[in-house]
């Protein structure tokens, strides 16, 4: 083998080890935080809602690399009502809740069907301007939007 080969060997010996070392760098770089608001306005896709948020924290790593918050309006919101609430989703949201999900629910969703934030589950707030104002001030801030 020449000089010239041994050379050219060597360069792409160190081209492909400095290529393997940046793409392992990347993948091992921290997630950055995600900031994602959930839509839920039908009552049916309560339960698919509730799975794609447990789904998005477990893909994420945990509570601590995504903000989640779910903003419900319309009749959607009967399903969170304290008064016959089912038992499964009252378990669903006060797990959810702990660790981090926020819940908002509509103003004019709850003037409508006659309930007071304490008639609602445990850890809902009220989004005081309407569901969809909540959605689009969260999008203002960087959140991204989904509805299941």
């Amino acid at each position: 083998m020449n000089r010239r080969n041994m050379l050219w060997s060597a360069l792409v010996s160190l081209g492909a080890g400095w290529a393997a070392t940046r793409a392992q760098a990347a993948t091992e770089a921290p997630i950055a935080r995600q900031k994602v608001v959930y839509h839920l306005a039908d009552s049916d896709r309560m339960n698919f809602a509730f799975g794609n948020i447990q789904n998005h924290l477990d893909g994420m790593g945990g509570p601590e690399h995504v903000s989640i918050v779910l903003v419900v309006l319309g009749p959607a919101l009967r399903g969170f009502h304290r008064d016959g609430a089912n038992p499964d989703i009252t378990q669903r949201v006060a797990k959810l809740a702990k660790a981090g999900v926020g819940f908002a629910a509509c103003k004019n969703t709850m003037k409508a069907q006659d309930v007071a934030l304490d008639g609602l589950l445990p850890g809902f707030a009220v989004a005081d301007r309407g569901g969809v104002v909540r959605i689009a001030e969260l999008q203002a801030q960087g959140f991204a939007y989904i509805r299941p």
